[in-house]
């Protein structure tokens, strides 16, 4: 028998890992909104992680329950509550990869263009910072001799950790991660998830409470702008 032969048939391999089934449970719009919402890192109660996705409590059920399974994200409870977060950094990343090859949606109102101007301008991308000021931070500490790219890497040079010493930074390495908005690279990995904390801890950003856009204040652009040398406006 040929493969011309109209008989032949391939027969489907039920050990191959089944992306079907994992893409439509992240595409419907509505657990698509919950998830990309969740990417701040933070946990969230199910009834707003409903109000972000425009559907009432038992169908927002219903969308957590199917994520739960899939251990796209994890459960806690507290009280009469329960909160939902990412399930782990490689969900977080596999997400965010999938916002850089996604078409972006136009914003239809003013609230819905400057909410879009503040995530690209900065916000966290899981545990690390992302957007136009990630960026920058990331390009000037090459610059500086701070960080030299070994994709998949960044590694902290000696003038690097004397850098941000003062900080609190450990000497530990980063990882690439490609922005979505700006389509270069920005400092993730722990490197990044330690500069993050750091810009939160001393109120150089400050979170959003309703997504997971961070604004620069400041204190943050002049103490950002001495340390980095870059401007965000």
């Amino acid at each position: 028998m040929s493969l011309d032969d109209p008989c032949f048939v391939l027969e489907r391999n039920e050990t191959e890992p089944d992306i079907a089934k994992l893409a439509a449970l992240i595409t419907e719009p509505a657990r698509a909104a919950m998830l990309m919402h969740l990417l701040d890192g933070r946990s969230w109660t199910a009834a707003e992680l409903g109000r972000v996705a425009g559907v009432g409590a038992p169908t927002a059920s219903v969308h957590l329950r199917k994520l739960v399974d899939a251990q796209l994200i994890q459960m806690s409870p507290a009280g009469r509550h329960r909160y939902f977060r990412i399930a782990n950094e490689e969900i977080a990343r596999l997400l965010e990869q999938l916002s850089r090859l996604a078409p972006t949606k136009p914003a239809q109102t003013a609230g819905a263009k400057r909410a879009s101007s503040s995530l690209r301008r900065c916000r966290l991308c899981y545990d690390h910072l992302a957007g136009r000021l990630a960026v920058a931070i990331t390009e000037s500490m090459i610059r500086k001799a701070w960080l030299i790219e070994m994709e998949p890497w960044y590694r902290l040079t000696d003038t690097g950790r004397e850098a941000l010493a003062e900080l609190g930074v450990e000497r530990v390495d980063g990882r690439t991660c490609m922005d979505w908005s700006e389509r270069r690279l920005h400092l993730a990995g722990p490197l990044g998830q330690q500069l993050a904390q750091v810009c939160l801890a001393r109120k150089w950003l400050q979170r959003d409470p309703r997504s997971r856009a961070l604004r620069i204040t400041p204190e943050g652009a002049d103490s950002l702008g001495g340390l980095f040398g870059v401007s965000i406006t």
